[in-house]
């Protein structure tokens, strides 16, 4: 009987920059090919638009404030995922599998990521890492395992040594071909300003694009000569969007609306499907559980220290929270909405730092329609990602104004970016791009909707023991010490310097589980 395999690739800030997405010039026919044989998402969304937390949701299900991966996983920022977090390559080895990663992981410590084999690598060689995953493959035959290998992609990541060339000047194995493209063939999404040093960095990145498809196409062209493809579920995506102003380390759907391509062997229905559901990367460790049939709470329970009464992956008194997400594998094969009684049309997301100075908290609440931003550290400029602020295509945003002498990133001023309100509130049908905010708006059923959007998203703070649910600019969560002893909270995202004092406010009662309907 064939083993039930996982092959998981991300690529590095890649967004929906795919001929399957409806890119005219982008080349990516290994990509699309993939897509013509599984399920195309259109509607999948990171937690996060940042690499080492989009990676430590999809591996552990929870969203960066439950599982502690804040912000990068680089030595002078030291964000790390909590000890006590379970993982999907501690879950696998568990449930027997062979477990890998090649390529870029970026997540940490390895104590808490332990897979078997573990190939760390910021090589662009994608020829050399398909090689690489040809071996493991190998291996899991030999030993007659099943296995769940990850392979990271560090294209079309920017590369740390120059302002906008993308590696492109890496040598590479003769069989990685180089893409030739001009300025004029290039796309200027909406989101950004259609300008000389935009596209020339657009050249540059569609060029790490067509090496990531052609590494894509070497590692499945792998796993058919080993002969594993008819038993391997295969999952494409990637981390968050573009490394473009605008989009990466947003939670705006440019940063964080993605490809996500999955062909599951075992369900030839699915074959071709554009599916229009929403899911989040918290769903996915629940779907290749559900995939691989292990059930989580029969490890822990197997694995229950004697006397103990903890989870094996528990430190102290800490324990693994609960994940949220859900298996998508009930509506893989459905290429219409599913009704709201099996599945829920609506996603979360939770943005803290990028790298240790952007800080810059935000929760999200996104719907079909409406999305719902609470920006928390509102009072800050939205920071800059070093390399984003380094790019060619900021230097010309910057230097050519408008003729009313406005910098202009898309259809969103700089300052717009720069000075961000304490909620945003968009409707999507209407404004794709996310640049009318309606908050502020006095009509009554725009009110209604801020109003319950708000709740619910608190309420999901609330549940998920977000440190970063503030009132009075301070977070619940550290106040709850002194619900006792009379402590009197004004119920308003931030204190008033105008007029901070207590009396004849609202008041937020602290306590353990806090009713939001009480709220106005």
């Amino acid at each position: 009987m064939s083993h039930k395999n996982i092959l998981f690739i991300v690529a590095d800030d890649l967004g929906k920059y795919l001929g399957c997405y409806g890119s005219t010039s982008v080349v990516t026919p290994s990509i699309d090919a993939l897509a013509s044989k599984g399920t195309k998402f259109d509607n999948a969304f990171a937690s996060t638009a940042s690499c080492s937390g989009s990676r430590s949701t999809i591996y552990t299900g929870l969203h960066t404030h439950e599982n502690g991966q804040y912000g990068l996983s680089v030595y002078k920022t030291h964000f790390q995922t909590f000890p006590h977090i379970e993982t999907a390559p501690a879950l696998f080895n568990h449930a027997g599998y062979l477990t890998g990663i090649i390529g870029k992981i970026h997540v940490g410590p390895e104590t808490v990521y332990p897979w078997t084999h573990r190939q760390e690598s910021e090589s662009r060689d994608v020829a050399w890492v398909a090689d690489q995953c040809e071996a493991f493959f190998s291996k899991a035959k030999s030993d007659d395992k099943p296995f769940y290998l990850t392979v990271g992609f560090v294209d079309p990541h920017r590369d740390v040594r120059t302002r906008g060339r993308f590696g492109n000047e890496e040598v590479f194995d003769e069989r990685v071909k180089h893409l030739q493209v001009s300025e004029d063939e290039v796309e200027v999404p909406p989101w950004l300003t259609d300008l000389p040093e935009t596209r020339g960095e657009l050249k540059e990145y569609y060029k790490a694009i067509n090496r990531t498809d052609q590494g894509v196409g070497f590692i499945l062209s792998a796993l058919e000569r080993q002969g594993l493809s008819d038993s391997t579920l295969v999952i494409f995506t990637s981390d968050n969007g573009p490394p473009f102003i605008n989009a990466k380390t947003t939670l705006y759907d440019a940063g964080t609306c993605l490809p996500f391509i999955v062909r599951n062997p075992y369900v030839p229905e699915s074959i071709g499907i554009t599916n229009p559901n929403m899911v989040s990367f918290i769903d996915i460790l629940p779907t290749l559980l559900d995939y691989a049939k292990i059930d989580p709470d029969s490890l822990r329970l197997k694995n229950k220290p004697v006397g103990g009464g903890v989870s094996i992956y528990a430190k102290g008194n800490q324990v693994s929270p609960p994940r949220r997400g859900r298996s998508f594998l009930p509506i893989l094969d459905r290429a219409d909405v599913a009704p709201e009684s099996s599945w829920q049309h609506y996603v979360f997301g939770s943005h803290t730092f990028h790298e240790l100075q952007n800080y810059w908290p935000t929760r999200v609440l996104r719907t079909r329609k409406w999305k719902y931003h609470r920006n928390i550290a509102w009072r800050l400029d939205f920071p800059f990602a070093s390399d984003l602020y380094a790019s060619y295509t900021f230097e010309g945003i910057r230097n050519n104004p408008d003729e009313n002498g406005n910098a202009m990133i898309g259809s969103r001023s700089l300052k717009n970016y720069l000075f961000r309100p304490a909620e945003e509130l968009f409707d999507l049908e209407n404004d794709p791009d996310e640049v009318n905010n309606l908050s502020t708006s006095q009509d009554p059923e725009i009110r209604k909707i801020l109003a319950g959007l708000r709740l619910t998203l608190e309420q999901w703070q609330q549940d998920t023991k977000d440190l970063w649910l503030f009132r009075d600019g301070a977070s619940l969560s550290f106040l709850e010490r002194y619900k006792d002893d009379g402590l009197q909270i004004p119920d308003r995202f931030d204190i008033d310097v105008e007029d901070p004092t207590v009396q004849g406010k609202q008041i937020l009662g602290v306590s353990t589980k806090w009713d939001l309907k009480e709220l106005p």
